[in-house]
């Protein structure tokens, strides 16, 4: 059972870090089951289960593809917590390095928008 959780954290990971879109990028091509983490997820651990069941039966179709769909399922909360720890990400990085400069010290603010030489809107020259 970890190999299925396993798989459907690869599925999950790779489409929400944007590694699935850079593939069809590059390749120019649209990959329409893999680009999703749920498709993904059912149908690779669909085909792991096949491989690696020890004889096909009826029953053992139906396991596999009881499976399949419960990490399709578990794929869709790996998405939400991965979409909750990018916001929270976001949040944290924002606190800890100021992008916005209007918080930052006249002197600093000046340096941070103009380099040495340029001249203002105002026609002015900064040091």
């Amino acid at each position: 059972m970890v190999t299925y959780l396993l798989i459907a954290a690869v599925c999950t990971t790779a489409n929400h870090l944007g590694l699935i879109a850079a593939i069809e990028k590059v390749a120019g091509h649209s990959l329409p089951i893999v680009n999703c983490p749920r498709c993904g997820t059912f149908w690779l651990s669909l085909a792991y289960g096949c491989y690696t069941a020890e004889r096909i039966s009826p029953e053992t179709v139906i396991i596999i593809v009881a499976i399949a769909l419960l990490m399709a399922y578990i794929a869709i909360w790996m998405e939400l917590a991965l979409g909750i720890i990018d916001t929270l990400f976001t949040y944290i990085y924002d606190k800890v390095f100021a992008t916005n400069h209007s918080t930052l010290p006249a002197d600093t603010r000046r340096s941070a928008t103009h380099s040495a030489g340029d001249s203002a809107d105002d026609g002015t020259e900064h040091p």
